[in-house]
């Protein structure tokens, strides 16, 4: 497996914290973890040892944040399994 770029596209700001839009960048890495940047400063990077669908778990905050792949894959699970 290659590692996998993708966004995080959110559609409502639930905690009034990072806004709309495009609020982070980030990889999946081939072993199963994932990095994610923030956009909004003052910008962070988190490591995500469980990988896109733990953070994805965390952030999606009921469907009001999305995963958008760059590199093909629809769903973090897809990502995970290849």
């Amino acid at each position: 497996m290659e590692p996998r770029r993708f966004y995080l596209q959110r559609h409502l700001d639930v905690t009034g914290a990072s806004g709309t839009g495009v609020v982070a960048w980030g990889v999946a890495w081939p072993d199963g973890s994932a990095s994610i940047r923030w956009v909004r400063e003052p910008a962070s990077v988190v490591f995500w040892p469980g990988g896109v669908t733990d953070a994805e778990w965390v952030h999606s905050h009921g469907g009001a944040t999305e995963v958008v792949w760059i590199d093909g894959q629809t769903s973090a699970r897809e990502a995970e399994a290849s």
